[in-house]
């Protein structure tokens, strides 16, 4: 058993990790279900139960984990989770909590001294805490002086109200944002074309938003940057995290987001039924696997709550399996 299984579900503060002179904070938005067949797409109930069971509805229980990164300069959060938003319809599905603002509290983590915020993309599991829903019906931006980043790709999408995925795109977690100025824009290397009036962006209600700013570079802030790990959406990203040991030593960690989702999904052809293009997924998952074991990244996995970080090594059979909890140190 790994020891990070010894924590408590309950525990606000996932883990705590040195990355050279940086310092790693996992939080929590609590613990929500999903249908654990959609979690595993293809793969057999009885091969994936046997890795992470199943309750009598067929949910698994998985994580929202939210990483803090200190810098010395900058305060860098990567991700919000589901948030106070949900329906009551839907929070009765999958039973989530909302306890973000106290997983913060409990780290030490004060909302007015998070400078940025990273969504990996736009689904309401990931940017839910962005904004918070007042007694007034009115979300505001729940981190008052941060600058938020999301894939311009990933918001061009949620405007589309697809049939396949519309249920993930959800407007006040991220158009309050745009309202307040505080949204910038990711479109890596400009492939994307995207421009701050793009037709792409604007809301199919004709609602009039200011523009949002457009970044093609990938820096987030020294040491933090972003890549594009399409697959689950096109516009996914990863978020790298990089720094140097006393002794000159390179350290770095890597948020993958929905690409590998928890410590279950290393095989790579153990993709979600979410996913939106899973044989990209898999070939994403391979280019991972070449970099992050060899180079030995710290994975640090959006929705495993039990193990939310860890190395990757290659087994006897040359599959990818967890090798050691960072967290648990």
């Amino acid at each position: 058993m790994h020891p990070a299984y010894t924590k408590q579900d309950d525990e606000l503060v996932r883990a705590r990790q040195a990355l050279g002179d940086l310092e790693l904070i996992i939080c929590s938005d609590g613990t929500y279900l999903l249908d654990g067949g959609a979690m595993f797409g293809v793969v057999p109930k009885p091969m994936w139960s046997r890795r992470t069971p199943a309750d009598d509805l067929n949910q698994i229980l998985l994580g929202l984990n939210t990483v803090v990164v200190r810098t010395g300069s900058a305060v860098v959060l990567i991700e919000t989770g589901i948030g106070n938003k949900q329906p009551p319809k839907l929070r009765q599905i999958h039973q989530n909590q909302e306890r973000l603002p106290a997983s913060l509290a409990a780290a030490g983590v004060r909302l007015e001294e998070v400078t940025h915020v990273v969504n990996t993309h736009l689904h309401f599991d990931h940017c839910g805490w962005n904004t918070t829903l007042g007694v007034d019906g009115v979300s505001r931006p729940t981190f008052p002086n941060a600058r938020y980043f999301a894939p311009a790709g990933e918001l061009a999408h949620g405007r589309l109200q697809l049939e396949r995925d519309r249920v993930s795109y959800l407007w006040p977690n991220y158009d309050p944002l745009l309202e307040s100025g505080q949204l910038t824009l990711i479109d890596p290397g400009g492939k994307g074309g995207f421009t701050a009036g793009d037709a792409r962006l604007k809301p199919a209600d004709g609602k009039p938003l200011p523009l949002p700013a457009i970044q093609t570079g990938l820096q987030i802030v020294p040491g933090i940057s972003v890549e594009n790990l399409p697959g689950h959406t096109p516009s996914l990203l990863g978020v790298h995290i990089e720094t140097r040991a006393h002794g000159g030593a390179a350290r770095h960690a890597c948020y993958v987001s929905d690409l590998v989702p928890t410590h279950h999904h290393l095989d790579a052809t153990w993709v979600m039924g979410y996913d939106l293009d899973p044989l990209t997924c898999i070939e994403e998952r391979k280019r991972l696997w070449a970099r992050a074991i060899p180079e030995q990244w710290l994975i640090l996995f959006t929705h495993d709550h039990q193990v939310p970080a860890a190395f990757v090594d290659w087994n006897d059979k040359g599959k990818p399996v967890v090798k050691e909890v960072e967290a648990a140190r």
